[in-house]
């Protein structure tokens, strides 16, 4: 065994131990060799001098579309707010799903696998909350282009997102929202389906209101950092600026509410309610009703989306008798301390004139002549004016002129011509009780400021700040015309003081503050022919000792008995003015403090 071991191993060292002989390359193998090598080296160099020289813009073209990411503007709009910061208005973004069936494909499928709709719509029920058997349908119905949602919420638009499923494209857009619904339905208006305005602020101002955006493409690095190359100086500042309204929020939830319960027990057509700070011109609320939701206008009647309190013209009533006393007081035709007789009737160029309850009134003051509220005693009063000074005057106040605010539709009154007014006395007559002549809630509110703040035009207007695209604050500039002395109006506004203490504005009364008013109950002409129907009115100013706002309320049409301003819009008034004095922490009154101190 050892023996035969042993010869094996001999054999095996003398089969590897056998050395093959060495023998030369031919040199015709190196030489192929060298040119294989060559001709690459050769190849190389030409296609990178092809790739440099020839192919560089297209690759470099094809490179920026992959690292350049283009953003459109998506046409976006200001928000607007209160005057304290409550919005009112603003843009949301929301999306748009479409569908292109030929390309669904799943994450890890090859590039060549299309998934069934069905197979998509299981997916996406659950997220869109519509069932799989109508998105089945929808999606089976071409090959492209297929809508399948909108007002889709960045919430859901994530979880869409996140299925990965090519085929699938989210349209980002923006959608205007109003968070307070119908509460400033009137002011600001609506935007439709299609982003164009139809009514309010956001059709009168609709080109400041769209944001200033620039569309731009943004290059950016392999791992996602923006690079600053190529970009506009500014592009990418955004323009937050938003439009700032002088209304208050509190303030015109309390009047809509009001006005709204008054409208309901009354049986109105519609009512309005205005409150405005008399030293600048500022509107603290302007609340009408009926209303809409700007959030759902298709379901309103298109009746609705105009503003009435600057677009309807009302015959203003008794309400514009302390404006009728402030210019005789300002011509000098009646002094302070005068007195004028109420017989209860006065006949003008044969036409009986009577006082609203058919009473006589004797021998008054100014003061008892807005406290009973009585025609003939204006009649008497304003006879002391000639006719062309008086339709003067009422050309300088402005009645038959479109007043300046920034109120969309503003329209201006009406006012009989000069030549008529003069030739026919009754003209004169009835203005002197506020009618036959026309004007709007807004105009009525503006005339009103006069007697509050010195006698001084001022502005109405709703719009506070807004900042322009060079961050400019733009005010609204007050016409500052002084039409009546300061002592004028002051007197004026004592006698209405009285109305409030001893007459038809008593429901307004507040202790330990001083408030003047006027109630109106205006008989109202249809289409300009008889009158049928009457319009409920109230003015306040406040406080009396030291005046800045005035309140008015005005109810369209009241349609049961025993409707009267007092009876119809000074409740609606009285409510706002509790909550005015408490919002704007107006102190009590001289009187009211000289009164507590009496008291303890």
């Amino acid at each position: 065994m050892t023996i035969l071991k042993s010869q094996t191993h001999k054999r095996n060292r003398r089969k590897y131990s056998t050395v093959t002989p060495l023998s030369p390359i031919p040199s015709y193998r190196l030489k192929l060799v060298f040119f294989i090598l060559f001709l690459g080296l050769l190849g190389l160099m030409g296609r990178t001098a092809w790739l440099q020289l020839v192919q560089a813009p297209l690759l470099e073209a094809r490179a920026r579309s992959f690292q350049t990411e283009k953003n459109n503007p998506l046409g976006s709009r200001r928000s607007v707010v209160d005057r304290y910061g409550k919005l009112i208005a603003l843009d949301e973004k929301r999306f748009k799903l479409w569908a292109h069936p030929r390309y669904f494909n799943f994450p890890g499928d090859s590039s060549s696998k299309i998934r069934e709709p069905i197979e998509v719509a299981l997916k996406l029920s659950k997220i869109l909350s519509i069932s799989t058997k109508k998105l089945t349908l929808l999606l089976s119905e071409k090959p492209s282009g297929i809508r399948v949602a909108e007002d889709i919420s960045p919430e859901i638009a994530d979880q869409i997102k996140k299925l990965k499923i090519s085929g699938l494209d989210l349209e980002p857009y923006p959608q205007r929202v109003y968070p307070q619904g119908d509460l400033f339905a009137n002011v600001i208006g609506f935007l439709n389906h299609d982003r164009v305005p139809q009514a309010g602020l956001e059709q009168s101002i609709n080109k400041r209101l769209i944001r200033n955006e620039k569309a731009h493409n943004l290059r950016r690095g392999a791992d996602g950092t923006p690079l600053p190359s190529e970009l506009e100086p500014g592009v990418l500042d955004g323009d937050d600026s938003e439009l700032k309204l002088t209304l208050d929020m509190r303030l015109q939830m309390v009047a809509l509410k009001e006005l709204t319960l008054q409208v309901n027990k009354w049986d109105a057509a519609k009512g309005v309610a205005i409150v405005m700070d008399s030293t600048n011109g500022q509107i603290l609320a302007l609340a009408s009703t009926p209303s809409y939701n700007p959030n759902k206008y298709w379901e309103y009647s298109p009746a609705l989306f105009k503003e009435w309190s600057v677009q309807d013209l009302f015959e203003p009533g008794s309400v514009f008798k302390p404006i009728n006393l402030a210019l005789a007081l300002e011509e000098g035709a009646i002094s302070p301390d005068g007195s004028v007789y109420d017989s209860g009737v006065v006949n003008v160029g044969g036409w009986p004139l009577k006082n609203w309850n058919h009473k006589a009134n004797g021998l008054m003051t100014y003061d008892k002549v807005l406290q009973v509220s009585s025609n003939v005693g204006m009649v008497n009063i304003m006879k002391n004016l000639s006719p062309a000074t008086y339709w003067e005057w009422l050309h300088k106040l402005g009645l038959n002129q479109t007043p300046k605010t920034d109120l969309p539709g503003a329209i201006g009154g009406q006012l009989k011509n000069k030549e008529l007014f003069i030739r026919q006395p009754i003209h004169q007559a009835v203005a002197s009780f506020g009618q036959g002549f026309s004007i709007t809630p807004l105009k009525l509110v503006q005339l009103h400021a006069l007697i509050a703040n010195g006698g001084k035009v001022v502005t109405p207007h709703i719009t506070k700040d807004f900042l322009n695209e060079r961050n400019l604050s733009e005010k609204i500039p007050s016409e500052e015309v002084q039409l009546f002395r300061p002592e004028v109006t002051k007197t004026v506004l004592e006698w209405m003081e009285s109305v409030v203490e001893s007459g038809s504005g008593k429901g307004v009364r507040t202790e330990n503050y001083r408030i003047g008013g006027k109630t109106g109950t205006a008989d109202k002409s249809q289409d300009g022919q008889a009158y049928s129907s009457k319009i409920c009115s109230f003015v306040a100013i406040l406080p009396v000792e030291n005046p800045r706002y005035v309140v008015v309320v005005a109810v369209d049409e009241p349609k049961k008995e025993f409707a009267y301003g007092s009876t119809v819009a000074v409740p609606v008034a009285q409510k706002i003015i509790e909550s005015l004095l408490v919002i704007e922490k107006i102190p009590p009154s001289q009187i009211g403090k000289t009164f507590l101190s009496a008291q303890s």
